[in-house]
C-alpha cells in the first residue's frame, strides 16, 4: 500500500477525550474515530489488525474443532425471558419494539440464541459433542463508556458455545478452549495470563479470566507469590482472621458530631480502623440490606451479590436511610436495628470491643460485642482481599494486587440454559437428559487496545509482528528522482517475497514521516535517501528497540528476513 492513497488521518497531539495510552495512540494514529460515545469507526490500519487478531483467534478455534456459524444481533426477548436472563441483565442491554411491538434486544452474549438453536436439533447423545463460534458485534448500553474501546457500548467478540452429553465431556471442553487461548494470546504477542474469576449474569460453575497486565486495567488480580493461585479480586478470598479486642466493657453512646467516616472516626476516638464495624447500607432487587465488615475492609459487591442471588444491588441513596433503614446516613448500625436484614463479613464473628453507628446523627457506640448488643444471623466472606494478605491456597504465600485488563473469559455453565430452555437429548438408554453447556469469549477489539498497551513507547505504538497492519515501512525521503525509483523497486520485490509493505511515497518532510512511522508501528523501516542510495544502501529500524544498522540494496532481500526474524 501507498500511504499517498492510504486513509490514514494522524494527529500531532492527544485527544482531549483520551484518558488512557491506547485510547490516545489508537486516535492519534489514525485507528479509529469517535461515532458516540463508546461506539467507533474502524480506519484501513485499525481494521487491519483487528482482521488478524480475528485469523489468529480463528485459526486456533478451528484448529480446537471448533465450528464457526454467524448468529443474529438482533433477539427475541422471549428467549431471554425462557433462560430467566431478560431482567438479570438488567440496563446493560439495549431493548427495542419493532412495528409490531414486539419485544428484541441488541445481543450483549449469544447463550441464549445457540441454545435456541440447537434444542430442535441435538436429539440423540450421538450428536454430541459440538462446539460452535463465531466473531460478531456486541452491544452492551455501558452507563460509562470510558478508556476507547476498552470499555464501549458496540465491540467486535469472538464467543463460543460448547455443548456436551456430561459434566466430564465439559471438562475436555473447557481445557480445550483454554488450551486453545493460550496459543492465541501467545501468537498475538501478548502476555496474557489465567486467573479465577466471578461467573456474573453468566452462571454456572466456573471460569477463568485472561489478563493482560497493565497499569491502566480496570480489573484488580491477585496474585500468591508461593503457590502460583491468581483470582479477579471479584473472585479472590484470603485467610479469615477474626477480629476480637477482649472487652467486656457496657455499650456506651457516645457524641461524634459530625463524624461519618473510618477515617474520621479514627483520629477522633484514636482508634484503629479494625475496631470500628462499617455498616454498608445497599438496596438488592429494591430491598434493603446491611452489609457489616471491618473498618479496614471495603465491600467486595460482586461476592454480596453473589451471596444474596440478586439480579440488581446498590448503594442506598442518602434520602432512602429514613425510610428504608430507619436510619441516617454515616452514623447507621447493627444496634437496635429492626426488620432489616444483615448480613456480616466471616471476621467479625467473635468481634468485642467495636464502635459502630448508633442509627442517630452524631452518635456512635462503642464497647460495641458482637452477640451481646446485636444479632447476626449470616455470615459470608464479602471483603475485597488487600496486597499483602496471606494466601488461603497455601497459607505460606502473599498476595500481590496488580492491574489487569481481561481480554478473554470462559465459562462452565452447566446445565442452566438448557435446563431454563429446553435443550436436551436423548441417552444411550433412550432417557432425556439436559445438554451441559460451556461459554467461552475473546473481546477482539479489546485485544487491540490491550496490544497496545503492553507495545508503547513515547513515540507511539510497537506492534507485534503477528498483529501489525504492515511488517515493513519504506520510507522515501526527498524529492531525488532515483530516491523514489529504488523505493518502488524495494517494494515491488519484497511485496513479491510476500511481506506486507507500506511505502510513504508522500510529499511530505522527513520529519512528518519519521514520525508518523513510529506512531504506527511498523515492526521494520527501511529509510531511503540520496546519500545512502549513492552508497548503495539503506538503513533499517527495528520498531520495538529502535535499533538502526545499514542494509546493502544487492543484500537487501536476505537481510530483511533475518532483520524480521529478529523481531518479536
Amino acid at each position: 500500500m501507498r500511504m499517498s492513497n492510504l486513509y490514514l488521518p494522524t494527529l500531532k497531539e492527544d485527544p482531549a477525550e483520551a484518558d488512557i495510552t491506547s485510547h490516545k495512540l489508537m486516535l492519534r494514529a489514525g485507528l479509529m474515530r469517535n461515532h458516540s460515545a463508546g461506539i467507533y469507526s474502524y480506519l484501513p490500519l485499525g481494521y487491519r489488525v483487528i482482521k488478524k487478531i480475528e485469523n489468529i483467534t480463528r485459526k486456533h478455534m478451528d484448529a480446537s474443532g471448533a465450528q464457526e456459524v454467524l448468529l443474529p444481533i438482533l433477539q427475541t426477548a422471549q428467549i431471554w425471558k425462557d433462560s430467566k436472563r431478560w431482567d438479570k441483565f438488567g440496563p446493560l442491554m439495549m431493548r427495542l419494539r419493532d412495528r409490531k411491538d414486539r419485544e428484541y434486544c441488541l445481543g450483549p452474549t449469544h447463550e441464549e440464541v445457540v441454545t435456541d438453536l440447537i434444542k430442535d436439533e441435538i436429539r440423540s447423545y450421538k450428536d454430541l459433542p459440538l462446539n460452535l463460534y463465531q466473531i460478531q458485534t456486541k452491544v452492551r448500553d455501558e452507563i460509562r463508556p470510558r478508556f476507547g474501546v476498552m470499555r464501549g457500548r458496540e465491540f467486535i467478540m469472538k464467543d463460543a458455545y460448547s455443548l456436551d452429553i456430561d459434566y466430564e465431556g465439559l471438562d475436555k471442553s473447557y481445557q480445550a478452549m483454554y488450551d486453545a487461548y493460550e496459543k492465541t494470546f501467545a501468537e498475538c504477542g501478548l502476555d496474557a495470563v489465567a486467573v479465577e474469576a466471578d461467573t456474573g449474569a453468566m452462571g454456572g460453575k466456573d471460569s477463568h479470566e485472561f489478563m493482560v497486565l497493565a497499569d491502566s486495567g480496570e480489573d484488580q488480580v491477585a496474585f500468591c507469590d508461593s503457590c502460583g493461585y491468581a483470582a479477579n479480586v471479584e473472585r479472590a478470598v484470603a485467610n479469615k482472621e477474626l477480629l476480637d479486642f477482649e472487652e467486656e466493657n457496657e455499650m456506651e453512646k457516645i457524641h461524634t458530631p459530625d463524624i461519618k467516616t473510618i477515617a474520621e472516626l479514627e483520629a477522633y476516638l484514636d482508634l484503629p480502623a479494625a475496631r470500628m464495624i462499617k455498616a454498608v447500607a445497599m438496596v438488592a432487587d429494591e430491598q434493603p440490606v446491611l452489609a457489616l465488615l471491618s473498618g479496614e475492609d471495603e465491600l467486595n459487591e460482586i461476592k454480596f451479590k453473589n451471596y444474596l442471588e440478586a439480579n440488581q444491588l446498590r448503594a442506598a441513596e442518602e434520602e432512602e436511610f429514613a425510610e428504608l433503614f430507619n436510619s441516617t446516613a454515616g452514623f447507621i448500625g447493627p444496634v437496635n436495628l429492626a426488620d432489616i436484614r444483615i448480613i456480616a463479613d466471616q471476621r467479625l464473628e467473635k468481634i468485642r470491643g467495636a464502635v459502630t453507628g448508633a442509627n442517630q446523627k452524631d452518635y456512635h457506640f462503642k464497647n460495641v460485642n458482637i452477640e451481646r448488643d446485636f444479632q447476626v444471623e449470616e455470615f459470608a466472606d464479602l471483603r475485597l482481599v488487600k496486597d499483602g494478605e496471606s494466601c488461603l491456597q497455601c497459607t505460606e504465600g502473599k498476595l500481590n494486587i496488580k492491574a489487569g485488563i481481561e481480554v478473554g473469559h470462559i465459562f462452565k455453565l452447566g446445565t442452566k440454559y438448557s435446563e431454563n430452555m429446553g435443550a436436551n437429548y436423548l441417552d444411550e438408554n433412550g432417557r432425556t437428559q439436559p445438554i451441559v453447556m460451556g461459554s467461552y469469549g475473546i473481546g477482539i477489539t479489546r485485544l487491540v487496545a490491550a496490544a497496545i498497551e503492553q507495545n508503547n513507547d513515547e513515540y507511539g505504538i510497537i506492534w507485534p509482528k503477528a498483529i501489525a497492519p504492515y511488517q515493513i515501512i519504506i520510507l522515501a525521503l526527498g524529492n531525488d528522482e532515483a530516491v523514489a525509483e529504488k523505493s518502488e523497486e524495494i517494494y515491488q520485490e519484497l511485496e513479491a517475497e510476500g511481506w506486507e509493505v507500506l511505502l510513504d511515497d508522500r510529499k511530505e518532510r522527513a520529519g512528518v514521516k519519521f514520525n508518523d512511522s513510529e506512531l504506527i508501528g511498523i515492526p521494520l523501516r527501511l529509510t531511503i535517501g540520496s546519500r545512502s542510495l549513492e552508497n548503495g544502501e539503506i538503513e533499517a529500524m527495528i520498531r520495538e528497540n529502535n535499533q538502526k544498522s545499514k542494509i546493502k540494496i544487492d543484500n537487501l532481500k536476505e537481510k530483511t528476513a533475518e532483520l524480521m526474524a529478529e523481531i518479536s
